[in-house]
């Protein structure tokens, strides 16, 4: 429907506009704003929205979907001119994306927009991000909804832990999750007990917020678009509050690149966390991305969670040698062999031993098989240990939470 033609129909005042160089480019979202509005929307070029949003007939606009494409950077000054003169108006905006780099998405959400979303449009997507646009904001002053706000103190020891699977469903983020509950609570007394944060850096699928039971918080999404504002107080309205004993930062509540942050916004991240609490874990994606070399130098322990498999295998060697070319520290990387052989498997025992010798590693860590209780727990949204106290699995997370903190402890007490 173009913009005269839904000016024009009695019952179907303009509600909403798309903005593009060509709505034809973009099928999919036509389709959905018909499912959403019905007639109440109407079409507008990119030349001619400017000259609109200034005029007294766009005050009945409740949002616009601003889509672009790769084409459309090289005239990125225009949309922010756009974005800008929604915003004057009270007008929010859903930036849809196609094959846009991160730094022109960055830019963009950062000077205004309301809401990103992928294209192709995902089921249901655009309709949950209108739903979003008419969500109340919340008082500054007022208590977040998912529990008290964080309070972040300075002094943190700042050891940071990095978790990396070599391949999917090697269980890293159960690994990640649970060693950071158990740290947080390796001692009993909560005024003594060292602050932890996890980090969920899986920016896409990161699921640390399914196996706690915890809301992905929109400020999430904000603090990664613009981490060169980021200060104490932002940090804290990101995180979430687990138990009263540990902080989580979940992955945004949407999908967004891996590459939406660089090395320089995630190092300025971690920096903060460590600055704020004594011990930092991050759970990483499965992939190499620019910033993967910015946690790997800055970890004072890596560890990287494999099988007895040809997948973990072979991610194995490919890692290696990607490392090992950028002359970068393989040797940090503390294998961790997930689902080990139990201790009467001499032929699985001995398929590990062949496994490590052939890729040059050392498999430093063996946990069990914690059976079904693992999946459970996840699901549950629970930690082992509130789970399943005595799972073996469980008990040698916490084993290796307790050196974790007594390494630490020894090298304050040193210092």
């Amino acid at each position: 429907m173009t913009l005269s033609t839904a000016q024009t129909a009695e019952f179907a005042p303009v509600r909403a506009c798309t903005v593009s160089r060509d709505v034809q480019l973009f099928d999919l979202l036509i389709e959905d704003m018909e499912q959403i509005l019905g007639e109440a929307w109407g079409d507008l070029g990119l030349a001619e929205a400017l000259t609109f949003l200034g005029q007294t007939e766009a005050a009945s606009l409740e949002f616009i979907a601003l889509a672009i494409d790769d084409t459309d950077e090289e005239d990125i000054d225009r949309l922010d001119a756009l974005i800008a003169a929604a915003k004057r108006r009270g007008i929010k905006v859903v930036l849809i994306a196609e094959d846009v780099t991160p730094a022109a998405l960055h830019r963009l959400l950062r000077n205004g927009a309301d809401e990103f979303v992928p294209y192709p449009l995902p089921e249901g997507e655009l309709a949950a991000a209108v739903e979003r646009l008419h969500r109340p904001e919340p008082s500054v002053l007022a208590q977040p909804q998912d529990g008290p706000a964080v309070q972040l103190t300075q002094g943190g020891d700042g050891v940071l832990v990095a978790v990396q699977g070599m391949a999917g469903g090697v269980g890293a983020t159960t690994f990640a999750v649970n060693l950071a509950w158990e740290l947080a609570t390796v001692v009993k007394d909560r005024e003594k007990a060292p602050r932890v944060c996890l980090l969920d850096l899986g920016l896409q699928f990161g699921s640390a917020a399914t196996y706690l039971d915890l809301p992905r918080k929109e400020p999430v999404l904000e603090v990664l678009s613009d981490i060169d504002a980021l200060d104490a107080e932002t940090f804290a309205q990101a995180l979430v509050n687990f138990d009263d004993r540990m902080q989580v930062l979940t992955a945004p509540p949407d999908l967004v690149p891996l590459d939406l942050v660089g090395p320089a916004e995630v190092q300025k991240l971690i920096d903060l966390a460590c600055e704020h609490f004594d011990f930092v874990v991050v759970d990483l994606p499965n992939a190499v991305v620019q910033w993967s070399e910015t946690v790997l130098t800055t970890a004072q322990v890596y560890f990287a969670l494999v099988e007895l498999d040809m997948r973990s295998a072979q991610n194995t060697l490919r890692l290696k040698r990607a490392l090992q070319s950028e002359d970068l520290p393989f040797e940090k990387l503390r294998f961790v062999l997930n689902r080990a052989p139990k201790f009467t498997d001499l032929q699985g025992k001995s398929r590990a031993k062949r496994m490590a010798e052939s890729l040059g590693i050392s498999l430093d860590l063996h946990l069990p098989d914690g059976g079904r209780v693992v999946s459970q727990a996840c699901d549950h949204g629970l930690p082992l240990a509130s789970q399943a106290a005595k799972n073996p699995l469980r008990r040698e997370i916490a084993k290796l939470a307790q050196s974790l903190y007594a390494v630490g402890q020894s090298d304050a007490d040193a210092a």
